[in-house]
């Protein structure tokens, strides 16, 4: 084998490639990582890192506006925006150091900041300066999706890159888009004082079951948003104060600030793949079970891999990798389990099979389903809104989860190792969970399944087995 100039080389500062750099220096692999902006990427400086600041400062209003609920007498004088944006990046800058080039320095990977382009099989060019490695990993993220909507090119909009930066209060939004970042803005916005209108051409979070998503969309409208949904965007316009949305059913709405929230695409561009032998397909790169492109030597995590634009998804993606190029394992990424969760309030989190899925799978199936507002710990903190359903086999097999409630994002990790673990939905019921908590929904909405068993006959047969004598 030719001498290589590193072990690993990795083109790419964001989540992916940070966990793939420490985890390979650490194990003593002369490792490079070439970022062309920043390190930290998407999560700490455009993704999950602000925007979980933005909404928890929105939280903070809505618990204040809401104080006479709970007999306390609370009101907000004046909301600055300017001020909460602030707060955000004071959170941005408390954590960067985490992520940032000394640090990384220290634990011995080389930094070099610059764009990177394959020549060839197994090297790449850096500022006029060639680099070979023995693997290397794309870990270059992904970017906002913006779709071809006529007037767009000519009108000012804001994208989860930019949203977070602004200075000025918002008066009115309008968002495109309703996925978790569109519906995140804009329940964060509304709270905030700004008047919302969110549009999109399907339903709200169309990914999940509609009894699910429907929790979310009615705390929206009762929250103020205007919701105009099915309803395609015809076209953008700018006018000499804020813009104009039309959409196809001539329905026009005027607004100051224009958030487009239509996806993300893969950052795989510019990189020289065609002269590395790397094949693309439908603008991803295609990869095979262990993440590894056509090239062999060369592999990709994060959100420029997929299916799953998520930080956790890129950190178990960054595991999969390094068990592939340091260890030579035959390790496999698995999509099955994957959780995920959209912060709005209520949270909804889900993993596994959704109803809708396994309707379309054709599979046999059963539905369960427990609403927080028969929860106890749920009626006493006033967090009544919202349900757990499970999808079991026929047997009690848990086949997926989804929660819609309080902290469903924390809830739902329960479900995830069950799933892991291939159990019945009866280690569930067999949990002890402490009184009074939230997390005790999981073992009620699997009681379900039990109280269904327990048939007319069925209980006429346990009385005459146990000689009990209660009445019917």
């Amino acid at each position: 084998m030719a001498k290589t100039d590193y072990d690993l080389c990795i083109i790419g500062g964001g989540a992916a490639g940070l966990v793939t750099a420490a985890g390979a220096a650490a194990l003593g692999a002369k490792v490079i990582l070439i970022e062309k902006h920043r390190l930290g990427g998407d999560c700490l400086y455009t993704g999950c890192v602000p925007s979980k600041t933005l909404l928890h400062c929105a939280d903070v209003a809505q618990t204040i506006k809401t104080s006479q609920d709970f007999g306390l007498s609370a009101t907000i004088d004046a909301i600055d925006q300017n001020t909460v944006m602030q707060c955000v990046a004071d959170v941005i800058k408390s954590i960067e150091p985490n992520d940032s080039p000394e640090r990384f320095r220290e634990m011995g990977v080389e930094i070099v900041f610059a764009e990177a382009r394959f020549i060839d099989e197994d090297r790449l060019i850096i500022e006029g300066r060639e680099i070979s490695a023995r693997k290397f990993v794309l870990a270059t993220g992904s970017r906002p999706f913006i779709p071809p909507i006529s007037g767009l090119d000519f009108t000012d909009y804001l994208s989860n890159e930019t949203i977070f930066q602004l200075t000025d209060n918002v008066d009115h939004l309008v968002i495109i888009g309703s996925g978790p970042i569109g519906c995140e803005m804009a329940q964060s916005f509304v709270r905030l004082g700004s008047k919302v209108s969110l549009v999109s051409g399907s339903s709200i979070l169309p990914r999940e079951d509609s009894d699910m998503s429907a929790v979310v969309q009615q705390q929206f409208i009762d929250e103020g948003i205007e919701l105009y949904l099915n309803c395609p965007v015809h076209s953008v316009e700018k006018l000499k104060s804020g813009l104009c949305v039309q959409l196809n059913d001539s329905t026009k709405i005027v607004g100051s600030h224009l958030l487009i929230a239509t996806g993300r695409q893969a950052n795989i561009e510019n990189l020289g793949l065609e002269n590395a032998g790397v094949m693309v397909e439908n603008k991803r790169l295609k990869l095979d079970a262990r993440l590894r492109t056509s090239n062999k030597k060369i592999y990709a995590c994060g959100d420029v891999a997929g299916p799953y634009l998520f930080t956790h998804m890129a950190e178990y993606q960054a595991g999969i990798v390094l068990r592939n190029t340091l260890f030579h394992l035959p390790a496999k990424a698995q999509t099955k389990y994957i959780p995920w969760c959209t912060f709005t309030s209520p949270e909804l989190a889900r993993v596994g099979l959704s109803e809708l899925e396994a309707q379309q799978s054709g599979i046999k199936y059963r539905v369960y389903i427990f609403p927080f507002s028969e929860l106890d710990r749920g009626i006493t903190d006033g967090e009544t809104n919202g349900m757990a359903k499970i999808i079991t086999s026929p047997r009690g097999k848990l086949l997926g989860a989804c929660i819609v409630g309080p902290h469903a994002g924390e809830l739902i990790a329960e479900y995830v190792l069950a799933l892991s673990q291939g159990l019945n939905v009866s280690a569930l019921t067999n949990t002890i969970h402490i009184y009074p908590t939230l997390a005790q929904i999981n073992r009620r909405v699997a009681d379900q399944r039990m109280k269904e068993s327990l048939t007319l006959s069925r209980k006429k047969w346990i009385k005459r087995l146990f000689g009990l004598r209660g009445e019917q």
